[in-house]
């Protein structure tokens, strides 16, 4: 399986900024924060719930190439003020420290953000991983199973795949070559891309028109988090080589999702063996989804957030109501 550019790297082809144009903002968003967790500091945002809150504390994790805007656009209108969420930039992306080469591994990155959730006050919590935040997300599972009450897989990448990676990622994460690639030829590319880009990571589905600028996509192109980026996606297929016998060792709550038409990562090679490796996994494959499934399929997964918590939903239904709202995509 090669994971493309124009997915999993989407903002990588973004103009260049080294400096953030101001995004619109969330209303009444609360500030991000930075917070050391021994050695690097990661940048983070908690929503406090309103009242009672109905749901568990929910840790979101983003994908590649991505940051904490991301899922917080997503998800963030449905879901706040009935839990506690935390929205968080991993390492080397958006505003968090790049950390040593360790982070460049899912491990490494479960860990700090184990060491997050204690520092915020989070003892358990139901995560939620897209793509390669999957990854992140097993990895917690599986090294801080007392910090994880449920899973949610969206569209996951956490198996190895045959082949390597795009070329790009290979120019990039070069010991030598890489910072002058991720320097100078990259946002020459990201200028003349974007727009086609960022539709193509949605396809056949329907990409949000202000979804480039409220994700703050930008971030990704400055030369350090291009290169991070490239290094954690070329670094994915051999570390889960690995890390994989241990999945079997899940025991929470499980919902996988994913799209049966998604080109980015292979639902075959990933979710449909993720849910036969952890026991009990409820497995959702739905038709005419490419890879975001955490904007196309939300209400679903937000209905897998609540079936992990113990409510009483019916997932089948919420997925072919799904399924009916993106029939006719990528037909017109």
């Amino acid at each position: 399986m090669r994971i493309t550019l124009s997915a999993m790297i989407l903002p990588l082809l973004v103009a260049a900024y080294l400096h953030l144009v101001p995004a619109a903002s969330l209303a009444n968003e609360t500030r991000p924060e930075r917070l050391d967790v021994g050695g690097i500091k990661l940048n983070s945002v908690i929503l406090e719930p309103v009242g009672n809150a109905d749901l568990p504390t929910i840790v979101f994790i983003h994908g590649a190439s991505t940051g904490l805007y991301d899922p917080m656009l997503s998800f963030r209108k449905k879901l706040e003020g009935r839990s506690r969420l935390l929205f968080v930039d991993r390492p080397g992306h958006g505003d968090s420290d790049l950390g040593g080469p360790d982070y460049i591994l899912p491990d490494a990155q479960a860990d700090a953000i184990s060491r997050l959730m204690r520092k915020r006050g989070i003892k358990k919590a139901i995560v939620v991983g897209h793509s390669f935040g999957g990854a992140i997300a097993a990895s917690l599972a599986v090294r801080h199973p007392d910090q994880v009450s449920g899973l949610v897989f969206l569209s996951p990448a956490v198996y190895s795949w045959k082949g390597g990676v795009a070329w790009y990622y290979d120019a990039a994460a070069a010991p030598i070559t890489g910072p002058i690639f991720s320097t100078l030829i990259v946002p020459t590319i990201g200028a003349l891309a974007i727009d086609r880009t960022s539709k193509e990571v949605f396809a056949p589905n329907r990409r949000p028109p202000d979804y480039i600028a409220k994700t703050k996509a930008m971030q990704a192109l400055r030369p350090a988090a291009f290169r991070r980026n490239a290094q954690e996606v070329s670094a994915l297929s051999a570390w889960a080589r690995t890390a994989s016998r241990s999945y079997r060792r899940i025991k929470v709550p499980t919902v996988i999702i994913t799209g049966d038409i998604d080109k980015i990562v292979s639902p075959e090679v990933h979710a449909k063996h993720l849910a036969r490796d952890i026991h009990g996994a409820r497995l959702i494959v739905v038709k005419n989804l490419g890879h975001k499934s955490d904007y196309v399929a939300r209400d679903l997964a937000i209905a897998a957030i609540e079936h992990v918590a113990g409510r009483s939903v019916n997932l089948t239904a919420t997925a072919k109501a799904t399924e009916r709202q993106i029939a006719d995509d990528g037909k017109d």
